[in-house]
């Protein structure tokens, strides 16, 4: 049998670097994306680390920085990110046999039994992602996912901080390749907390026991770090030394819940605007639930009010309720959703947010029976979602709804704050970015901050 070795392929700074690509005058500037309703910062530009930010930070307590340092914040663009994902991961998966998609931004790639440079193949595939796509990555390269984990973040620090390792494992960082010596002078390098699946708890829970690096930890007896914290930590014990024990997957495994929850652009009172946003939420929820080929058996909903609004009058409640059936029809959702709401809801509070979460998933190939005389043919529901489904992934995502789901403002109350948000450059073709013949004039994705940004050039 081949000696196992993983890669870890990540994206850079991923939603930043998906900006960039459109917008280059953001190379070299401070970045920073926006979570929903432009809240706090969930990416940062390398530039936007250096000025202090650190990730989650309110945009109300970092805006200063705008005029100070030139700061630039943009709204997250979700439909951008996921498509440029698409893009890198089927580029990464040129890089060995199989691939498991970890995050939106970072997959492993099974490179067992490949002869050759393998660093010279990871260089190869690095330089493709950045040509054809133009996102920055970094891959680290080991015998286990937790080595190769490690690997990737050395290749990062490499990069980013000059110093903290040697220059030589920039970028690419093979410890499978590495002599054990200078395995060992890595691990000594590298604090126990940035070791994937320790953390900041547990972390400071090993440093209080004398273990302060990866390679103490590497050195610790696994049965003892089974007994003193966990399974989880006994599997990242033998993994540092090479054993493998997290199972490489190439599908991914279903969820045992689906939830879709928002949080308002602006407060709303009236059940009316309540529906409609539990109907959205309640329909994007089943659709995630088709893809993965399952159906629920009980449905939860909530609403809830803002605790920072404290002059406000605070309300918070929640209902589940179990299906008749098993089912994955957007319509019967939505039906439990709304009664639910309607059992929930008291007048007079202002509401932030609200959402619906789906429970007691199973296969839809189990079938239950039903006495309902009534109800619609089983496979003509059946076909009708997947037919909803076709549609919205052809033509873009809400071009079929259910009827109770369509408001009367193009802008409804409940919809988030997107102020800073770009174009969907690659899935909208109104939007494709268009290059002017005239070199007298700047090309649109070179605008200023001041013009270009807010309104999404």
């Amino acid at each position: 049998m081949p000696l196992p070795m993983l890669a870890l392929i990540d994206g850079n700074n991923f939603y930043c670097s998906c900006e960039r690509v459109f917008q280059p005058w953001l190379q070299n500037r401070p970045l920073v994306v926006l979570s929903n309703n432009d809240g706090c910062a969930i990416a940062r530009s390398d530039e936007a680390k250096a000025l202090g930010i650190k990730m989650g930070a309110p945009w109300f307590k970092i805006r200063h920085l705008e005029q100070e340092a030139g700061l630039v914040a943009l709204s997250a663009n979700f439909a951008l990110y996921g498509d440029m994902s698409d893009r890198m991961m089927s580029l990464a998966a040129g890089l060995g046999h199989t691939q498991e998609v970890y995050s939106i931004d970072e997959s492993f790639v099974d490179l067992s039994g490949i002869t050759g440079d393998l660093v010279r193949r990871a260089r190869t595939i690095r330089r493709r992602i950045l040509q054809w796509i133009g996102i920055p990555t970094c891959i680290g390269i080991g015998p286990t996912k937790t080595l190769a984990k490690l690997a990737n973040a050395i290749a990062k620090s490499a990069e980013r901080k000059p110093g903290s390792y040697p220059a030589q494992y920039a970028q690419i960082c093979h410890l499978g390749a590495c002599s054990p010596q200078e395995l060992a002078a890595l691990l000594q390098a590298t604090e126990v907390g940035e070791v994937w699946g320790v953390g900041p708890r547990i972390g400071a829970q090993l440093r209080a026991q004398g273990i302060h690096t990866a390679l103490d930890l590497q050195g610790m007896d696994p049965a003892a770090a089974k007994a003193g914290w966990s399974v989880v930590l006994e599997k990242t014990v033998r993994e540092l030394n090479g054993i493998p024990c997290i199972a490489f997957e190439d599908e991914p495994p279903a969820k045992q819940q689906i939830a879709c929850t928002r949080s308002f652009g602006h407060p709303v009172t009236e059940l009316q605007d309540l529906q409609e946003a539990i109907t959205e939420f309640a329909c994007r929820a089943a659709e995630k639930l088709r893809q993965q080929n399952s159906h629920t058996g009980q449905l939860m909903a909530f609403i809830r009010t803002s605790p920072f609004r404290e002059k406000d009058r605070q309300y918070s409640r929640s209902a589940s309720i179990p299906l008749p059936s098993p089912t994955s029809d957007s319509a019967h959702i939505t039906q439990a959703a709304t009664a639910i709401l309607q059992h929930i809801y008291r007048p007079g509070f202002k509401y932030a947010k609200a959402g619906v979460m789906l429970m007691d998933l199973q296969p839809a190939t189990r079938q239950q029976l039903t006495l309902d005389l009534d109800a619609d043919m089983p496979e003509n529901r059946v076909r009708l979602m997947q037919a909803m489904d076709q549609i919205n992934q052809r033509y873009g995502r809400g071009s079929l709804k259910l009827a109770r789901a369509v408001t009367g403002s193009a802008a409804p109350i409940w919809q988030m704050k997107q102020n800073f948000k770009t174009p969907a450059y690659t899935t909208d073709w109104q939007r494709l970015l268009t290059v002017e013949n005239d070199v007298r004039r700047p090309l649109a994705a070179h605008q200023s901050p001041a013009s270009g940004a807010r309104r999404g050039a």
